[in-house]
């Protein structure tokens, strides 16, 4: 039951932020899913027995982030450079050099993975507020045919050492059903993009979203922990949730972008 009633209120709280939500309510809660990524994913690398990555991570994630629009390609390249000259600065304290070089690579990485692809989410709401429903309902499509294709039908594991559960028919049902819902979701919201359009890009960020929940399987597995965090009632943690929305968010984004340029 604690599942089901986490379940229909994160739905409901996703709904009203990506069709409903004031930009600055949306804006504040992108860099909510930031930071409680970012600390989940923290307490992932501390299980690695990397020192856990501090607020230089943090301050990069979120010049990421924030300035929509306001920063050229240069300017952010220079910040986060900047960024990272002063984490190795200040690492420089640490009691044990080893610690210097995998805690500020993992701060970097945390920027990256728990930070920008919420910049992804805020570009395509700017587009179409359909355009990120579609990014992010995508995975959660596929997962639950995946779940029922994978009971019934699997048969040959996908990752055994990652995720010994996951199996090649319930991937391949996953795509399938991304691909469904896409079609019929854009195909009816935004017509302007042809039908194998929307399925070509549903389909690899399906795969992407499967990569991103192998990948934080693999990160859990590695700090010898089940879930991420224990936040969300029945589900775990956040980052147990978004892990296949971290990836194909900036999937969808390149994609739809690299079709529509190319359509102009």
């Amino acid at each position: 039951m604690r599942r089901l009633i986490t379940a229909i209120g994160l739905l409901a709280l996703a709904l009203y932020l990506i069709f409903g939500a004031p930009q600055v309510i949306f804006t504040a809660a992108t860099v909510c899913m930031g930071l409680l990524c970012y600390w989940e994913y923290s307490a992932l690398v501390a299980g690695h027995a990397i020192r856990r990555p501090g607020v230089y991570g943090i301050l990069a994630g979120l010049l990421l982030l924030l300035p929509a629009r306001a920063l050229s390609a240069a300017e952010l390249i220079s910040g986060l450079t900047v960024m990272v000259v002063v984490a190795f600065i200040s690492s420089l304290r640490q009691p044990d050099l080893r610690d210097i070089l995998p805690q500020v690579a993992c701060a970097l990485l945390g920027a990256f993975y728990a930070f920008a692809p919420w910049r992804f989410a805020a570009e395509l709401r700017h587009e179409s507020v359909h355009l990120l429903f579609f990014a992010l309902a995508l995975n959660w499509a596929g997962d639950t045919v995946a779940y029922y294709a994978g009971r019934a039908f699997g048969r040959h594991k996908l990752a055994p050492e990652v995720s010994p559960k996951k199996t090649w028919e319930g991937a391949i049902a996953s795509v399938i059903g991304s691909v469904g819902f896409g079609v019929l979701y854009l195909g009816h919201f935004l017509p302007s993009l042809a039908w194998w359009e929307v399925a070509l890009i549903a389909a690899i960020a399906n795969v992407a979203g499967q990569f991103g929940d192998l990948a934080e399987s693999a990160m859990k597995r590695g700090a010898g922990l089940k879930d991420s965090g224990t936040m969300l009632p029945g589900h775990g943690g956040m980052l147990d949730r978004v892990d296949s929305s971290l990836f194909a968010l900036p999937v969808v984004y390149v994609l739809y972008f690299f079709i529509e340029t190319r359509s102009a």
